[in-house]
């Protein structure tokens, strides 16, 4: 899959381009329906396909752009996120988690199938992330490969997506601090884009350890700015327009950055992370050019 030339193209042109091509690359790497189990490869296919904005992938295309990494090393790496992520959306709508019934506009996947064919969903996307990592050369350094699927495990555990939603659990019914809600969204949003930035830049040519920070420095501002902006969307936007339920976590009575700052000073927050996010790429100069229209996209979005 060949990407077309980035610099003559405007921002909303390369993110159609790219979520049209990923959600082919999408349909070729996810199990076929009539493959037994073929009841499992349909609601794995339900529950990743024709849906989302694709941030993750987006962001890592475009650390990809920055080092001029291969198309194709870089659309395996945004496919494992974007399974990773996939999965933890399945389990997290699931009556034991929030309990959650649409999802991207639709039925959520233990609705429209069961709880123990979501459960398996969930397992199953796990599994073929790293199957993909491993299958498939990403870097010309076999170390830096290990190093790579390394990065995706820990973002995706304990210490830091599964984390932080064991952390949001145990938070429903107790207001957390500020510092406390942004520990939990480090882990539980934060991690797993910092690896979607990280991951996409590593399968270009080696970047210096420097460089590398201010990536991840960058991955973990535009990280916690999504989560802000995703708070006030589910204060201010409808059920239809978010794709989800909204409202759901302040009646869960769940700390968000709504409840605790206020519209205004939340929105005022994910400016600052914005703002903050852009200086972190400051010294790539051009070729970061994607990684700042994503940061933009982020605070701007409306869904």
């Amino acid at each position: 899959m060949t990407r077309p030339n980035m610099p003559d193209m405007d921002f909303q042109t390369w993110v159609s381009s790219h979520q049209n091509r990923f959600e082919e690359q999408l349909q070729q790497l996810l199990p076929q329906p009539d493959i037994a189990p073929q009841r499992l490869h349909a609601a794995i296919r339900y529950s990743v396909l024709d849906g989302g904005k694709r941030v993750r992938p987006l962001l890592a295309f475009a650390a990809g752009d920055l080092v001029g990494a291969e198309s194709m090393r870089v659309n395996i790496v945004a496919a494992a996120v974007e399974l990773i992520h996939a999965y933890s959306l399945v389990h997290d709508d699931m009556p034991c988690m929030d309990n959650d019934v649409l999802r991207r506009g639709k039925p959520t996947c233990h609705v429209e199938y069961d709880d123990a064919t979501a459960l398996l969903v969930g397992d199953s996307l796990q599994s073929l992330a790293f199957q993909l990592l491993a299958e498939h050369q990403l870097n010309n350094d076999a170390v830096q490969q290990l190093a790579m699927i390394k990065l995706l495990a820990t973002a995706s555990g304990s210490r830091g997506m599964a984390g932080g939603q064991a952390i949001d659990l145990t938070s429903v019914g107790n207001q957390l601090s500020v510092p406390e809600l942004e520990f939990m969204h480090i882990h539980k949003t934060g991690a797993l884009i910092r690896a979607s930035v990280l991951l996409g830049a590593q399968c270009g040519p080696a970047l210096e350890e420097v460089e590398l920070a201010k990536l991840n420095r960058y991955g973990k501002c535009v990280g916690l700015a999504f989560q802000v902006v995703d708070d006030v969307l589910d204060s201010e936007a409808d059920t239809a327009t978010l794709g989800k339920t909204a409202g759901k976590d302040a009646k869960q009575g769940k700390s968000t950055y709504v409840t605790l700052l206020g519209v205004q000073a939340a929105k005022q927050m994910a400016a600052e992370l914005h703002s903050e996010a852009l200086d972190a790429l400051a010294e790539f100069g051009e070729p970061a050019r994607r990684l700042r229209e994503m940061a933009d996209f982020i605070l701007k979005r409306k869904y």
